[in-house]
């Protein structure tokens, strides 16, 4: 099983072997992430077969990059696998362990 590991500035801000890939981007359980990095956004946005995603700022040796992150807390049945899981825009790196 392979272990995926997300990080900022070479920070960890997620590690999970239980990850989901959809249109591109690695989705981690919210178990897996490093919660004292996460802070929720007002931001919202919405598509079309996945419902509403909510974002987060990642916070990583005291600089902030704004909705960074992102999680659909209610997706919708096509998308429900992912429900609550994180991923991350070009400011987190994701590789294989």
């Amino acid at each position: 099983m392979t272990t995926y590991v997300a990080t900022v500035n070479g920070t960890v801000i997620a590690r999970c072997d239980r990850t989901v890939l959809i249109e591109g981007n690695r989705c981690f359980p919210p178990d897996a992430i490093v919660e004292e990095h996460f802070t929720t956004t007002r931001v919202k946005s919405l598509c079309p077969w996945k419902g509403v995603a909510s974002y987060y700022a990642l916070t990583v040796d005291g600089a902030d990059q704004r909705n960074a992150a992102w999680s659909y807390r209610q997706p919708s049945r096509l998308a429900r696998k992912i429900k609550n899981y994180v991923a991350f825009w070009d400011a987190g790196s994701v590789t294989e362990a």
